[in-house]
């Protein structure tokens, strides 16, 4: 079955899992109520949590990135029920009284752990921004917000992959061939990000980006249920509620960071958008007004220009064999970590070309596994990602439960002959979503609810990124690159320049990640919202972005 649980070996599975978690989770429920104050108390909480998202996020990844629809379903389904139950046991009174009980005792908690302390109060913290404190009624509009919720995140996330169509005979013929023809119709997947053709680029960004009536409801209908929540628990904003577990704590103090940096950011994203503007100017004089569907462009195409640093002439250094055994070196000089390929049982994977790797340290033994799922496939969302399947934590036996996780990138499959080639943002890609992998695998944490990547959201971040820093340090990447056919290293010049080009309209790149950041802050701020959200989008964009609102987008 599915990463070695005998019940996935077909979509019913899914069924037998989740009614076993959900039964499961019954008994240590009422365990917990009878259990007296203690480190028990927190054990068994911490087995409930493991119980249930065992199944929620292994589904949760499979009804993503299966191919087989009714496998995908089946997972939905097990992750909406037992989503909806999770969402009942944060408001079951009698389940929280039994923390409660733990919480008030000093002379207990006192005689705690600082971990098994931490753990308790991050339980309660879940039951409070669930409104534990308020009656049954509310207690149940709560669950039902949540679980609608839930429902609109899944129909907008769908809806957001989805192409648009067009007659393409609104379209010039010549740009045609871009786009995938449906009898008469063309189909738009994508933005076209990296297409030369600035007409194309255009054309994608106001087709794909245009308004869809059934998604925005969606949007205005989730930010709407999101706010009824956050208030009916005692929050002023969903973003309050949002915010409260996080580095940041609260949005003044988000805005205030936002503000600052935009204030920084300001003379030198003004400066790289006249530089982008000046290259359009040549490359397209009859239309040289820079556009949001020109940045993500020609700002690569500065940094190639400028740096000569063509993707073509890096690839042939970067197989994807040698930037593993270049992460399997460093993991190993800096954690003492290595990489080891595992044959997979039958059924135990979703596709043929994903690869198993056993975490291997060279004191502690096993630490977990890592499922590469790195190569396109129709279907697949392209995201690079890193899933949760199984958490770590130490059972009850002694033994430690071992992580699993899935890391999903969407390399091209590699032409006849060669290896798969990775471009400069695909090594750093995998260097970065690795970087979660091994959060994941070196957290070692005696509670499920606290290992890893479950985290501070804005903590978690922190590992991927400490490792594109070594992917971008001639240091490292000397010790690795070697080109597939004649085995020569590549040569500093070429790392330096590439590192470099990564400063290349770095600003323009993160006022684009201000104006994103704002604008959810908007979105989950006061409501009612004073404006649609179009609306606010657009008054968000010219103020905070510097590049203009395309209407009917």
């Amino acid at each position: 079955g599915l990463f070695g649980v005998p019940e996935l070996s077909c979509p019913e599975g899914f069924q037998e899992a989740q009614d076993r978690a959900l039964q499961e989770s019954e008994q240590l429920v009422q365990k917990a109520c009878s259990t007296p104050p203690g480190p028990e108390t927190v054990m068994i909480f911490d087995q409930l949590s493991d119980s249930l998202c065992r199944v929620a996020d292994l589904a949760d990844f499979v009804k993503i990135a299966h191919p087989d629809f009714a496998f995908r379903e089946a997972a939905e389904e097990a992750c909406r029920n037992i989503g909806t139950m999770v969402e009942k046991l944060n408001t079951d009174v009698e389940l929280c009284q039994s923390l409660r009980r733990l919480l008030a005792d000093e002379v207990v908690m006192n005689s705690l752990d600082p971990e098994t302390r931490r753990v308790a109060e991050l339980f309660m913290f879940d039951f409070e921004i669930s409104g534990i404190h308020l009656d049954e009624e509310k207690r149940k509009k709560a669950v039902n917000l949540n679980v609608k919720i839930l429902d609109l995140c899944n129909e907008f996330l769908t809806g957001a992959h989805l192409p648009n169509k067009i007659d393409k005979h609104v379209l010039p013929e010549h740009i045609w061939c871009n786009f995938l023809a449906e009898g008469n119709y063309l189909q738009v997947a994508g933005l076209h990000a990296d297409c030369p053709d600035d007409l194309v680029r255009e054309a994608a960004y106001k087709i794909f980006l245009h308004p869809n009536a059934e998604q925005l409801s969606r949007l205005e209908e989730l930010l709407a249920s999101r706010n009824s929540l956050a208030q009916l628990v005692g929050y002023n904003t969903f973003a309050h509620r949002a915010l409260k577990g996080t580095m940041a704590k609260n949005p003044e103090a988000v805005k205030e960071f936002l503000e600052k940096l935009s204030d920084q950011l300001s003379k030198r994203t003004q400066k790289d958008f006249e530089i982008m503007t000046k290259m359009k100017m040549k490359l397209n004089p009859q239309n040289s007004k820079l556009m949001p569907w020109d940045h993500p462009y020609y700002s690569g195409l500065l940094r190639a220009e400028r740096y000569n640093i063509d993707p073509g002439l890096y690839c042939p250094f970067f197989s994807l064999g040698a930037c593993m055994e270049g992460l399997n070196s460093l993991f190993s000089q800096l954690l003492g970590i290595s990489l080891y390929a595992e044959q997979t049982q039958r059924g135990e994977v979703w596709s043929e070309d994903v690869r198993k790797l056993a975490v291997v340290h060279e004191t502690e033994g096993l630490l977990g596994y890592i499922y590469c799922d790195f190569f396109q496939r129709p279907d697949k969302p392209h995201q690079d990602c890193h899933f949760t399947v199984r958490g770590g934590r130490l059972k009850e036996n002694g033994e430690y439960q071992l992580p699993v996780v899935v890391l999903m990138l969407s390399l091209p499959h590699s032409a006849r002959g060669a290896p798969t080639l990775l471009s400069p943002g695909m090594m750093e890609n995998l260097f970065h979503e690795m970087g979660h992998a091994m959060h994941s695998m070196l957290g070692r944490t005696r509670y499920q609810h606290v290992t890893g990547t479950r985290c501070a959201t804005d903590f978690a971040e922190v590992p991927s990124i400490l490792m594109e820093y070594f992917a971008n340090d001639y240091r490292v990447v000397n010790q690795f690159a070697r080109h597939y056919k004649t085995g020569q290293p590549l040569p500093k010049n070429m790392v330096s320049r590439l590192c470099e080009s990564k400063k290349v309209c770095a600003a323009a790149d993160m006022q684009l990640q201000v104006f994103y950041a704002a604008l959810d802050q908007i979105y989950h701020g006061k409501h009612p919202l004073k404006k649609s959200t179009t609306e606010i989008l657009k008054e968000t964009q010219e103020k905070l972005y510097g590049l203009p609102y395309v209407p009917n987008t």
